[in-house]
Formats: C-alpha cells, structure tokens, sequence
C-alpha cells in the first residue's frame, strides 16, 4: 500500500479535455486543431524554472535561512572528524551547494570536505561542475556527481550493499518529483551518520501553491507531472517515522505580473513553470485559462504591490536530527 496516498496527485480521471480542443474559427470556414498539451521536457523545464527563479525571491530566501540558521547548523556538523561527508539530493545547477558548503569550510576551517551529489538532469550537473571549475576556494572540497535521480540512487546503494553514512544531507525543493515521499526520506534519513543532520526544503502550507494545489485543483491540467507537496505532508511523514524535526518559515515572492500580458514570452515561461505544461497559454483550452488565471489572482495565493502581483513563494526549511 502507498504509505502517503494523500501526496498522489489526482489525475482528473473525469475531466474532457478533448472537447475544447476541437474549435472552430469564427468563419465557421474549417475547423483547425489546436496542437494538444504535453508535459515539460527536461530542458524545457529547465528553461521554465530559470524564468521563475529570475522574478521570485527564493534564493534571497534561502540566503536568509543561511545566514540566520545555517552557521549554527553547520557547527554542529561533524563531532572533531578530519572528513565531513556531504550528500545533496536534486542538486540541481549547484548554486545553493556552494553557498552551504562555503559555511561549512567557515564552520571547520582545514576540514575536508567530501561532497557528492544525486542530480539527473544533465544541463544541471555541467552546469554545476562549470560553477565548481570556476570557484577558487574549494581545494579542501571532493567532489562526485552520481547522474541520477534519487530512487536510482537508493537502488544502487541497496545493490551494492555498502550504505555510505554522511553528516549532511540536503533535498532542496525536490520532493515534488519524487514517487515514494516517505520511503525516500526513510531511506535518505538511514543515511545519516550519528549527529548528523538532513535538511528538507520545500513549500509552505502559507504559500499560495499550497492555495492552488488545495483549493484550486481544478484549475490545473492533467500535463503536471509533480506531486502537489507542501511541507504539513512532510511533517506528517517525518512524524510517522517518529524523528525530531524543526522548522522554520521564511517569507518569499514570485512577481507574475507578466503571466495576465496577452502575448508576453516571460509570462508563457512562468505559465509553463506553474502547470509543468509545454506553451500552456497556446494549447490550454480557452476556460482551462481563465480558471487557472482567476485562481492565481486570488488573495490566498497572490498579493498586490505597487501595481504588481506576486505570487506568494514561501518556504518551510525542515532540519531533521539523525
């Protein structure tokens, strides 16, 4: 049995697309086709998240947890080892890597550093080792990069038999894409050596995703292949594996002004981001549109602000004790 079937998105079983798909012109002339919705590809995603990442304030935010919590965090790091594993699960392009990784060198100044990274995009792992090649403060760091994604990774590990222990695991804003949310964490938590930390990062229950993924469910397409997951589904989780967790909430904004301008290519990207759907605005049926749009202008997932509106981004930083 599924141990969380309350992450399992729905799949709109009863909702027909295909109805609003076949239109005719005004002419009546001809009927045409408009091209039919399709999921994100890897590098159209990669391409959607740039344009999100561009006009929210995510990585401010997650500079703000870094100052505030991360030192203290990282000092706890390690208990005197000359070696302080570090295992980043969905890494992405590295930048958030780096930045923890600099604390940590200023936590345990001359303490080596062994960092391996779980991440399947490949424009995202050359991208990180690109980052990696051009920082001139890492001559304490390994580096390995396993191309994978993390129940390839857990596979793996289960194949060999030899399960490698580290003192710092991070899965930043990945679980979305996961299949098995609690044996993931299960798993990922096994990791842990004795004082060691795993730190999860994802969406608020305040965030206006969380408002859209409950309350406007409907407004989404069947093309959005992640997992609708906000940090209560976390907790329920890291509850029922009976760990001691903390959390904490940091505020963080998404400006999708450009996704109500007619025709604007930023606000196709952002469209694209939000529903996980290739050109959302030019193949979503007509009603399909104006739902999602009237949703997103609701006040429990955006805000005005000197004529703009923004989407509200907030995140639940989840510190899990080994």
């Amino acid at each position: 049995m599924d141990p969380a079937p309350e992450m399992k998105r729905n799949r709109f079983p009863s909702m027909n697309f295909e109805a609003e798909i076949l239109t005719a012109p005004h002419d009546n002339s001809e009927l045409y086709v408009i091209p039919s919705m399709r999921s994100l590809t890897a590098e159209e995603y990669v391409e959607a998240f740039k344009s999100f990442l561009d006009h929210s304030t995510e990585h401010q935010c997650m500079d703000q947890f870094n100052k505030e919590e991360m030192p203290k965090i990282m000092a706890s790091l390690g208990n005197g080892k000359s070696t302080i594993n570090v295992l980043g699960v969905g890494s992405g392009t590295g930048e958030q890597d780096l930045k923890m990784i600099r604390i940590l060198q200023a936590a345990h100044p001359g303490v080596l550093i062994d960092n391996e990274i779980i991440e399947p995009n490949p424009q995202h792992v050359a991208a990180y080792k690109e980052l990696v090649n051009q920082a001139p403060d890492l001559q304490n760091v390994s580096f390995i990069w396993h191309q994978l994604t993390s129940s390839e990774y857990e596979q793996q590990v289960k194949e060999k038999g030899t399960h490698k222990k580290f003192d710092f695991i991070h899965m930043i804003q990945m679980l979305y894409r996961v299949e098995d949310i609690h044996n993931t964490i299960k798993f990922f938590h096994s990791c842990l050596n004795h004082h060691g930390k795993l730190l999860i990062i994802i969406l608020s229950d305040s965030s206006g995703w969380a408002s859209l993924w409950k309350k406007y469910r409907h407004c989404l397409p069947p093309t959005d292949s992640g997992h609708y997951v906000t940090s209560n589904g976390i907790t329920d989780v890291l509850k029922r594996l009976g760990v001691v967790y903390r959390v904490h909430e940091f505020p963080s904004g998404w400006d999708i002004t450009e996704c109500f301008i007619e025709g604007d290519p930023v606000g196709g990207l952002m469209m694209d981001f939000l529903t996980g759907t290739k050109d959302f605005l030019g193949t979503a049926p007509p009603a399909l549109r104006r739902r999602l749009h009237e949703a997103l202008c609701q006040p429990e997932c955006s805000s005005r602000k000197d004529g703009r509106i923004i989407f509200s981004n907030n995140l639940s930083m989840i510190v899990v004790e080994s």
